[in-house]
């Protein structure tokens, strides 16, 4: 006789249960239209700011090597220190310098690359810094080791990757969506967000994959290192020996290599490097820091010159990490989309845009068939139950 009302509760609860993830949802479905946002930033920060982009003065106008940049900003502000300049992944960009003034302050600036001339200043929190702080941690600061919402965000990861091996599972024979793909648009909108949902989802299997695997990747990284427990076998490098400065008189700089040199060097000790930033010794006890990509375009190779003998005293290149460190570093990258230049980020941004639609086709589907759900129960409790018959009044009926 008490049956009903008992699974009247649970049905109620489990309704207010599936409510109670719709903030679940949203918070997803915010991480994957902001990561898809975040691939392109860079792209949408040039369209929007002239500063950003590599105008060629003219047609023949040729690209200034990284010393020409360097006697170009000293010749603009003769008392900037230049810290470090670097190409960006695309020759439509400008370049960026690093920069510190006399004041104490150090912007970074936007440097033609064939002129050499500063086109503007960067500001210290960009569109493309938000979004990527958005969608990498929720803009919740650093303070002690990795924030709260850097875990947040990469814990993501792990049901990411369950959803799509149960998907996997559920969706039998899967493989005949890539052949036989369906889209029903005249069956309502339930037919048509569920076939979207399930079309999506098999086209976006290896991104899925990819974004998953990683994005566990960082929750791992995360963990790591704030247990201070480090995977990286990149060299420490020593100071140059005081013995190895050259004395000057005082107040005289002692006399360095050019940046052209140290790049020609660096070229000549790894084949195929594409050097695309140099950092500039911070006093004279420091190296010349250069780096680029190689041969494997998810992966940056580093050398350390001596800005006094031309000596390359230390390197870090491709073949020198491990097989964890190889896969490990390749996997922001891989998250991200940085690693091909404009195509391989367009790749990127669309099947991100795709997983954000599934993920919104999803929501759809669980919020309409919640309120249906709820909005059954609602109408069950409002009908008068009709009171069981005793036995006491089948009696009473019987005397009478």
């Amino acid at each position: 006789m008490s049956q009903k009302p008992k699974k009247s509760k649970s049905r109620l609860w489990f309704l207010v249960h599936s409510w109670l993830a719709l903030p679940i949802w949203f918070f997803v479905l915010i991480v994957c239209v902001t990561g898809t946002l975040a691939v392109v930033s860079q792209e949408i920060v040039w369209l929007a700011n002239p500063d950003v982009r590599a105008s060629k003065p003219d047609g023949d106008a040729e690209r200034l090597s990284f010393q020409q940049v360097l006697d170009a900003l000293h010749k603009a502000e003769p008392d900037m220190a230049v810290r470090f300049i670097s190409q960006p992944d695309g020759s439509h960009f400008a370049l960026t310098a690093a920069v510190t003034f006399p004041d104490g302050s150090a912007p970074t600036l936007y440097v033609n690359p064939y002129t050499g001339a500063i086109q503007g200043k960067s500001p210290s929190f960009n569109f493309e810094a938000f979004t990527r702080a958005l969608h990498g941690w929720w803009l919740v600061p650093f303070t002690n080791g990795y924030s709260w919402g850097w875990y947040l965000v990469s814990l993501l990861g792990l049901p990411m990757l369950a959803s799509l091996v149960t998907g996997l599972v559920v969706y039998k024979r899967f493989w005949k969506g890539f052949f036989k793909p369906t889209l029903r648009f005249n069956h309502g909108a339930r037919i048509f967000w569920g076939d979207f949902h399930r079309l999506s989802g098999i086209w976006s299997i290896w991104f899925i994959a990819v974004i998953s695997i990683t994005g566990t990747w960082f929750l791992i990284q995360a963990i790591l290192a704030d247990n201070h427990v480090t995977i990286s076998t990149e060299p420490v490098v020593p100071v140059i020996a005081r013995e190895d400065v050259p004395r000057t008189e005082a107040g005289t700089p002692a006399p360095r290599i050019s940046l052209d040199d140290a790049t020609r060097i660096a070229k000549e000790q790894i084949a195929g490097l594409d050097v695309s930033f140099v950092s500039l010794p911070g006093n004279a006890y420091a190296h010349l820091y250069l780096g680029g990509r190689g041969w494997y375009p998810l992966m940056f190779q580093t050398v350390n010159v001596n800005p006094y003998n031309s000596k390359i005293e230390s390197q870090f290149l491709i073949d020198d990490r491990s097989t964890l460190e190889f896969v490990t570093e390749s996997m922001r990258p891989l998250h991200t989309g940085d690693f091909g230049g404009l195509t391989i980020k367009l790749i990127w941004a669309f099947f991100g845009l795709v997983l954000s639609m599934m993920v919104l086709s999803g929501l759809l589907i669980w919020t309409k068939r919640t309120a249906q759900a709820t909005a059954a129960a609602l109408k069950r409790e409002r009908k008068p139950h009709k009171q069981p018959t005793t036995a006491t009044d089948t009696v009473t009926e019987a005397s009478l």
